[in-house]
This record gives C-alpha cells, sequence and structure tokens, in this order.
C-alpha cells in the first residue's frame, strides 16, 4: 500500500433495491477517481449486506472498460469493522490484518446506504467519509420528515397524507383514509414509500381499486406510505455540493417518456426518459431554482452533496419541492455529475471535492467534546 497516496475505500453494493445501481454507479466512480492521488480499495457488500475486498483484477477490470463492478465473496477477504478502531485499524480482513483508510467513500444507494445508517457505522468506527452525516441522511431519506422541515421553513412542497402501516390494516381507519385522499386531492393519485429511493413501490392510482393496490405494493417497501396529488410536471433537478459553504449547479430537465420518471424509465428503458442540462428555463426560473435548492439543503441539514429535486406545474408553472437524494446516481450519464460538469468542475474534480468535504467535516467533529473526562 503506497502510504503517500490518500487510501480510498470504496463502497458499493448493498442491503436495498438500488443495489445492483450501485454497482454502476461506484464503477464510474473507480473509473474517475485519480489514481496519481488515491490507492482504491473495493469492498463490495452483497445483497445479505456481507462486506468483502475485491482484488486488483477487479479494479483493473472496471478501469479498462467495464461498466458495472461485480462481487466476488471470498470468506478469506471478508472485511469487519471495528467500533473505534479509527483510520488504521476500523477495516480488517478475516484473521485480523487491519486495512488502514483515509477515507470512505460509501457509493450506496437507498436502505442501509443512505439512510444514515451506515454513516452512523462509520461515525462509531471514528472514520471520516464521503457523503452526508447522520441527521441530513436521515432526513434526506424519509420524504415525510423533509416535507415537514420544509413546510416549517415556508419552502413549497406537494401536499400528501400520510398513512402508516397499522391504520392501513384497520378496516375502518383504511376506509377514513381512502376517502381523506378523495375528498383532499380527487384523482389520480400518486403513491410512494415515505423512505425509498429509485422509484421503487411508487404507482398513480386513477380509481380506488388502484390506489388500494398501489398502497399495499408501496407497504412491501416501508411502513410508511405517502399520497399526493398526482401533478402534471416538469420534472428539475439541482446539484448542491458544501458543508458551510454551499453551491448549487447549473439545474437539468428530466423529460420523461413514460407517465412518471419510475424505476423502469430511469435503468431499464434506454428510452425511458431525455435527459437535458441545462433546463430549458429562463434566467429567473433557474436562478430561483438554485435558490432553493440550497435553502432545502440548509432546512435539511445537509452535508457533502444531494441532488435536490423539483417540480414545476405545467400550467400554472408553480414550482414545488420534491425530495432529496444525499447519494444520488454517479455514473457517468448520471444527473448529479453532468450538472456540476455543466457548471464547470469536471467529474474528477468533484470526487476530489467531495472526499475533501468529507474529510473536513470529519476534522471539525474531531475538534467535539463528547465526555467529560476529555474536557479538562
Amino acid at each position: 500500500m503506497d502510504r503517500m497516496k490518500k487510501t480510498i475505500a470504496l463502497l458499493f453494493g448493498g442491503r436495498s433495491g438500488e443495489h445492483e445501481v450501485s454497482l454502476s454507479s461506484a464503477a464510474s466512480v473507480a473509473k474517475n477517481l485519480d489514481t496519481s492521488k488515491y490507492e482504491i480499495l473495493l469492498i463490495g457488500i452483497d445483497i445479505e449486506g456481507n462486506w468483502y475486498l475485491q482484488d486488483d483484477d477487479e479494479l483493473r477490470r472496471i478501469r479498462s472498460g467495464g461498466t458495472a463492478l461485480s462481487i466476488k465473496k471470498d470468506e478469506n477477504r471478508r472485511v469487519s469493522i471495528i467500533p473505534g478502531g479509527g483510520r488504521e485499524r476500523a477495516f480488517s480482513l478475516a484473521g485480523g490484518k487491519a486495512l488502514p483508510v483515509d477515507t470512505v467513500f460509501p457509493v450506496l444507494h437507498g436502505t442501509f446506504g443512505e439512510d444514515g445508517t451506515i454513516q452512523g457505522l462509520f461515525e462509531i468506527a471514528g472514520l471520516p467519509y464521503v457523503g452526508c452525516g447522520v441527521p441530513g441522511s436521515a432526513i434526506g431519506m424519509d420524504k415525510e420528515i423533509a416535507k415537514i422541515l420544509w413546510l416549517n421553513a415556508g419552502l413549497p412542497v406537494v401536499p400528501y397524507l400520510r398513512i402508516r402501516a397499522g391504520d392501513w390494516k384497520n378496516r375502518d381507519k383504511r376506509q377514513n383514509l381512502i376517502e381523506t385522499a378523495e375528498r383532499d386531492f380527487s384523482y389520480p393519485l400518486f403513491i410512494k414509500p415515505s423512505s425509498a429511493g429509485s422509484s421503487v413501490g411508487t404507482g398513480v392510482a386513477a380509481k380506488r381499486e388502484e390506489l388500494e393496490a398501489c398502497v399495499g405494493n408501496a407497504f412491501a417497501w416501508d411502513s410508511k406510505v405517502l399520497i399526493e396529488p398526482f401533478i402534471p410536471a416538469r420534472e428539475i433537478e439541482c446539484s448542491v455540493t458544501g458543508n458551510r459553504d454551499f453551491e448549487a449547479y447549473t439545474p437539468g430537465e428530466v423529460a420523461p417518456t413514460h407517465q412518471f420518471y419510475d424505476y423502469d424509465a430511469k435503468y431499464n428503458d434506454p428510452n425511458g426518459a431525455a435527459l437535458l442540462i441545462p433546463a430549458d428555463l429562463n434566467e429567473a426560473t433557474l436562478h430561483k431554482i438554485r435558490e432553493l435548492a440550497v435553502r432545502a439543503y440548509r432546512t435539511a441539514e445537509i452535508t457533502g452533496l444531494a441532488r435536490v429535486d423539483f417540480f414545476i406545474h405545467k400550467d400554472t408553472g408553480e414550482i414545488y419541492l420534491n425530495e432529496l437524494n444525499t447519494m444520488p446516481g454517479f455514473t457517468s450519464i448520471s444527473m448529479f455529475p453532468k450538472m456540476c460538469e455543466a457548471s464547470g468542475l469536471s467529474y474528477p474534480d468533484l470526487l476530489d471535492k467531495l472526499i475533501g468535504l468529507g474529510e473536513e467535516r470529519f476534522a471539525e467533529q474531531s475538534t467535539r467534546v463528547y465526555a467529560r473526562e476529555t474536557h479538562r
């Protein structure tokens, strides 16, 4: 291991419905990290949650043109993480051999990747990491909590009705919830899990039977579901970075060919959507989107990075915040790096910036007092 370079542990895969997306995102990151600055350790997390160090051949394959990482399960290369181990000892292989790491780059999407759980593990282990911290990750993952905070800050959001699984199972409560949604919003209705990514579990209902089916499907992904009026909208996205000083980049537009930008449109259908950067908006609206993106980012306690997603009503022009994504797609054609690139920040320079922001946050946290005995 060349200790003159920073060692980056690149985590990918994970226990989520976005496992396959992570394999492609992390492959792009591995290709674009500057190997004159970084030594890269590939750590694959299988769908059951087991961690494995990948061999150098996998990194060479990806940097030679491979489009998605794979996970080789070798019990001799199984990785464990030790609380309090810090950069020198937090990661270890089977048998106890330490894997020194300078910074962790978790290119993990969805549950157990960007919901605050793995971020908390890194905090306990004493490791700097790329991306949002624990509070912002949890807030960004839970769409209802983000909406509550944005509403409190006077930011525009799509109205919604929240349903908990226990209430849905109760026949009388279910009937009341359905009637409330029909009265307050009318059909068509949009249904989505409160905490899930990449549009998994989402659906549109044009009548009651479809509403019940869509809600049932959404509950397979989360114990809390949101019902919203289906807005005929343009979908606008804006990349933001920063811990204290925030920068919003050139907004882009997703123009789906499907009814909405669902999982198939994002990942399975090559013609599922056109990605337009910059978005076809006037300068005043582009400026407003960037301003709202920073306000939404700060209000939700985000650090590091996030993609902030908006709706613009096709008929009225009203702007609504939709959601946050604290570890957006990172493939070479993904919106987050492309929007940064449109503002003059290349993909390799973006990765440098994100690593630096993670290390900056870690350095700040290292100055905090956590116990009386250490504050004398």
